[in-house]
């Protein structure tokens, strides 16, 4: 996927106010409209530009866009980091305007067919008394939260437009309670805490998406959790108990006799909780000791001469 320089596409520096981003897109607009340009390509170029303006005329996209850094350029390899936009607070905006079909698999990849907000969002109104716009921000949790529930103090990050017609970000902190055998992908909803309303219209509610931190030993898959196991070859041969770690502590787990590598245990229901929890599945990783001495050589050399084992036996050779 290439990455798209918004602002060389519009013809604008990177720190252009509000208004100079409109005025760019006017007359980009109407040098490009497909019903009256004969520029080359004018029907890519007219959609290129309407994709670039739909993301720096919304201050929050536009923000949330700049977090990527100025050192990309256009049509270089991209992959966005999937905590990029962790702890950034969207109003409901969605599309204003705009065919999402027109967008490339770039945009897609940063905003989702349905802007920021997803199913939560709701349109602005604009009666005297309107209820506030809910928000959504996407918040990291350790794995070990969901299996114990906890408080947490989370920082968000939103936008506002400053005195200098420029969007700039701002910060709160929020005290969240994470619930237990909260999974991935689902949401917190904070009531009354989105964006303020109009007269005598409530607040908007904040909906947070949890996902996890990368973890050093756990993967976690739905409300299932894998562990990497190594075990030394002679309890993978000859069986063995041996002490394995959870999210919720160690525990004894029994090999079976003449386990390989990649045998995989599980160990039921103490995967992420629920009403019906998860499992725990142990996968098991032999791990060889290092030749790294006179008497570790001499054994492998008893070991091989004791087995006559050959590995390749079945490849014929």
């Amino acid at each position: 996927m290439e990455f798209k320089d918004y602002y060389d596409i519009m013809g604008v520096k990177r720190d252009a106010t509000q208004d100079e981003i409109k005025r760019a897109y006017r007359k980009l607009a109407r040098k490009y409209h497909p019903d009256v340009s004969k520029e080359p390509e004018a029907e890519t170029r007219f959609k290129e530009v309407g994709e670039a303006y739909e993301v720096l005329k919304d201050p929050e996209k536009r923000t949330a866009y700049d977090q990527l850094g100025a050192n990309w350029k256009s049509g270089q390899d991209f992959r966005p980091p999937p905590d990029w936009d962790q702890g950034f607070e969207f109003h409901g905006g969605g599309f204003t305007g705009a065919d999402p079909d027109q967008f490339s698999d770039f945009f897609e990849s940063l905003f989702g067919r349905g802007g920021f907000g997803g199913a939560h969002a709701r349109s602005s109104r604009r009666e005297f008394h309107a209820r506030g716009e809910d928000s959504h921000a996407k918040v990291l949790i350790d794995l070990e939260d969901a299996y114990r529930g906890t408080t947490r103090t989370l920082n968000l990050r939103h936008t506002e437009l400053g005195p200098d017609g420029r969007p700039r970000l701002a910060e709160r902190n929020l005290n969240v309670s994470i619930p237990k055998g909260i999974r991935q992908g689902q949401h917190i909803r904070l009531a009354g805490q989105g964006g303020a309303g109009t007269g005598k219209g409530g607040p908007g509610d904040l909906f947070l998406e949890v996902e996890f931190h990368p973890h050093s030993v756990y993967r976690v898959e739905g409300k299932d959790v894998y562990l990497t196991l190594p075990v030394a070859p002679w309890e993978a041969a000859l069986g063995a108990t041996v002490k394995a770690p959870t999210p919720n502590g160690a525990v004894d787990l029994k090999i079976p006799p003449n386990s390989t590598s990649g045998r995989k245990l599980r160990l039921k229901g103490r995967g992420i909780p629920a009403k019906e929890p998860g499992d725990l599945y142990v996968v098991l990783q032999v791990a060889l000791p290092k030749a790294d001495s006179e008497s570790a050589k001499a054994a492998y050399a008893a070991f091989e001469k004791a087995l006559g084992f050959n590995p390749r036996a079945h490849l014929g050779v």
